[in-house]
This record gives structure tokens, C-alpha cells and sequence, in this order.
């Protein structure tokens, strides 16, 4: 947003003390201007249609029409005005549901004025954008202008990156821990990493890194068809140690996710224009949400361990994904937790399921359980243990495989 082109803003609260103290705080900021006010969810639909603002900052309870109620409308009628939500109660679920209308942020009664103008001055920023969308800019005379900086650092870069999937068919069998890991493995300074936990139900990725999110990939899936960078950015957590960027599981476990497996797709596929890997970790269950993964990833890390349960349900999983028709070069064959004083060796596994086990991670139970519970990646500071280097040689076997496939993209 170029710094002449102020903020038009609506605030619309039912009780009067709330609204002019909201009014008081917008007076500092010479980049926000009030061209409205109302009292009611109906008056903000109004005030949409008529004065056109960039951002309607609103109360999520309000006598006529509740906050998350007026937010949608506005979103069909208007699509570039962005939301403010307020409430007295900072509930996860009034959040959830503010952003599955379309609302822009969710802030807890009362705001403090820089949280407030910050996130207006977002919501400004995305609604400038979004009116630019709605013109052709390939027309002669569409734009007065060159796209502005802010503009270009919010658009997608193109950057077509590789999913990879870690994925076992039994549980504990150390998907969380070698996708943080690998995450790791995977990052560098020109590179961009996402980690995504599609595990709906018991996800524990925010935990392994030792962060918190409010957000998850359940509040894109109702904006699957109208995501931006921006609203990638609010659900995505950095890790600042490492410089990953993580999409945690919800907060509340979620029981039911059919219909969920296309949105996903569409969100991980988006996904692609910003980081060069998404590394997505799931379930043992094959869900709808895990089998959307499966199906849009370049690459599947399958996991084993050295036990005939395990070996026999990733056998089993392999005779499903020969029918289901997933190639066997896209399975990256890990096993995991490798004990060399085992019988039941790689070579053997790989042999019997007639897939190669391409790395074996040696069980190191001190330092990976100390790295777990303090939500560092063992790769972080035992990046040259055993384990540590069995990561870098799986690292080294997908961006070996990636070579190929753009050498050969027949095969």
C-alpha cells in the first residue's frame, strides 16, 4: 500500500462506550480514516454496500445479527472488504467460526491501540490489493502505475515446490520426528520449508518445535479457492530457531473430516507457490484428509520399524497404493528406529515387499527423546550423531530423486 492511500474503515458496535473509545484510538494514526459507524450487523451491511470501506472493524455480538453473521454477507456482497472481529471473550470456537465467515482477524475486547492499527493496517493493505485484483492488469492504462514493493512481496513467486508425505501405516512408528527432522535437514538459506500437520486428531508437530498456533489448515479449507500469501502467513507459525514454518493441527481434535480431502489439496498445491518443500505429516488412518496428501504428493517418506506388526500393515499399505494406482518410485522407504542387533535386517524388509529400504535410522533413544521433549530437532545440535546423519542421507536421496525426475519427467 503506498503511504498516500489511507484506510476507509466502519466501526460498528451496539454499545456506545465500545464504539468511541474504538473511535479514539483510530484518531492517532493519520493512515486510518472513520468514513462510518454503526450500531448493528444490519446497519454494517449497509454501511458495506453504501460507503465501501477497506475495513470494517465489528463486534462479534450485537443485538439483530451477531458479527460472524454480518461478516459473511459482507464477504459475498463486498469480497475486498476485510473484517475486524471484536469480542469480550477470547473463545477458540468464536474465532474458528469469525474466520471460516471471512473475517480478517479475530482481537479479544478491548484491544490494545497498536494491536488494533496494526491489524487494520493489514486488513488495509490486503483490501487495496484485492480491488487491484478486480482489475485486468495485462490492459492497456488497467494500473497508473507499477506494482508497489508491499504488492510484490505478498504475491506468490512461483516457486513450484516438492510435497513430500511421511506417512506409516502403524502408529508410533516416528512419523512427527522425522518429519521435523527432515524439515530441518531440508532448510537452508535460498530453500523455504513448510511442515503441515494433517493430523487432525492427534497432532503433535506444534509440540516436537515447542511452539503454539491459533490457527490451522481447517481455517483455509472454507477459503481454499481465495488464498493469498497474507492469509497463508496469519495460519503459518515460524520457528525461529530453525526457520521453519509449521501449520499446526487444531486445537480441538477434529472427529469428522469428509469433504475436507479437496480444500486440503488446494491449500497444500497453493502451498507450492511459496515454499520449495512442504513436508506434511499425518495420521496412521487412512483418511480422507491423509489420502488427499498421499495422492497430491511428489514424494511419500514410508515408515517401518523392526517388528513383524509394522512390517506387516506396510506391506498391506503397499498392495493399496499398487491399486490405487500410486507409483512405486514416488515411495521413499525408510526404516526407522534400526537396531542392528535385530535379525529382521533392511535388506530382508526391502526384499520381502519388493521395495528397497533406501535409509535406516538408527534407534538412539537419549538423544532423540531429549531432543522431543524440549521441542528441539535432534538435528538442530546432533546434526553428526547416527541419526543425524541418516536424515542427511534421506535429504540427500529426495533432492537426488528430484534431479532425476526434472532430468527424466517421463519416468
Amino acid at each position: 500500500m503506498g503511504s498516500q492511500e489511507k484506510i476507509n474503515v466502519v466501526v460498528v458496535d451496539d454499545i456506545d462506550e465500545s464504539r468511541e473509545m474504538i473511535l479514539r484510538m483510530l484518531q492517532f494514526d493519520s493512515s486510518i480514516e472513520v468514513v462510518g459507524t454503526g450500531r448493528t450487523g444490519i446497519e454494517a451491511i449497509e454501511s458495506a454496500q453504501k460507503l465501501k470501506p477497506d475495513v470494517i472493524v465489528m463486534d462479534i455480538n450485537m443485538p439483530d445479527m451477531d458479527g460472524i453473521t454480518a461478516t459473511e454477507a459482507i464477504r459475498k456482497k463486498v469480497p475486498y472488504i476485510q473484517i475486524v472481529v471484536l469480542s469480550v471473550q477470547n473463545d477458540a470456537n468464536y474465532m474458528r467460526k469469525a474466520m471460516l465467515a471471512g473475517a480478517r482477524d479475530f482481537l479479544t475486547k478491548p484491544p490494545m491501540i497498536d494491536e488494533l492499527t496494526a491489524a487494520i493496517r493489514r486488513a488495509g493493505d490486503l483490501a487495496h490489493e484485492e480491488k487491484l485484483k478486480q482489475t485486468p492488469i495485462f490492459q492497456p492504462n488497467a494500473m497508473t502505475g507499477p506494482l508497489s514493493p508491499q504488492m510484490m512481496m505478498r504475491m506468490p513467486q512461483m516457486i513450484m515446490g516438492k510435497i513430500v508425505c511421511v506417512y506409516s501405516p502403524k502408529g508410533g512408528a516416528g512419523c512427527t520426528t522425522l518429519a521435523t527432522n527432515l524439515g530441518v535437514g531440508l532448510k537452508t538459506q535460498d530453500n523455504k520449508v513448510a511442515i503441515v500437520d494433517a493430523n487432525l486428531l492427534y497432532g503433535n508437530v506444534a509440540v516436537f518445535l515447542n511452539e503454539h498456533g491459533k490457527n490451522s489448515i481447517l481455517d483455509l479449507i472454507d477459503r481454499a479457492n481465495d488464498l493469498d500469501p497474507e492469509i497463508i502467513e496469519d495460519v503459518m507459525v515460524e520457528n525461529k530457531l530453525t526457520g521453519l514454518h509449521m501449520m499446526p493441527s487444531p486445537k480441538e481434535p477434529e472427529l469428522n473430516d469428509a469433504h475436507k480431502g479437496e480444500p486440503v489439496s488446494k491449500v497444500l498445491t497453493y502451498l507450492r507457490q511459496i515454499y520449495n518443500y512442504i513436508i506434511i505429516d499425518t495420521t496412521s488412518y487412512l483418511t480422507e484428509v491423509v489420502q488427499a496428501c498421499l495422492d497430491i504428493s511428489d514424494y511419500i517418506v514410508l515408515i517401518t520399524t523392526q517388528d513383524i506388526p509394522s512390517i506387516k500393515t506396510t506391506n498391506q499399505f503397499l498392495t493399496l497404493a499398487d491399486a490405487s494406482g500410486i507409483a512405486r518410485e514416488k515411495i521413499l522407504f525408510v526404516m526407522n528406529r534400526y537396531d542392528k542387533r535385530i535379525a529382521i535386517s533392511p535388506e530382508r524388509v526391502g526384499e520381502s515387499l519388493k521395495q528397497p529400504v533406501l535409509v535406516a535410522i538408527p534407534f538412539e533413544e537419549r538423544i532423540i527423546t531429549s531432543a522431543m521433549n524440549r521441542g528441539v530437532p535432534f538435528m538442530v545440535d546432533n546434526k553428526l550423531a547416527p541419526a543425524g546423519k541418516a536424515v542427511v542421507s534421506l535429504v540427500e536421496v529426495i533432492r537426488s530423486r528430484i534431479q532425476k525426475d526434472q532430468e527424466n519427467p517421463s519416468l
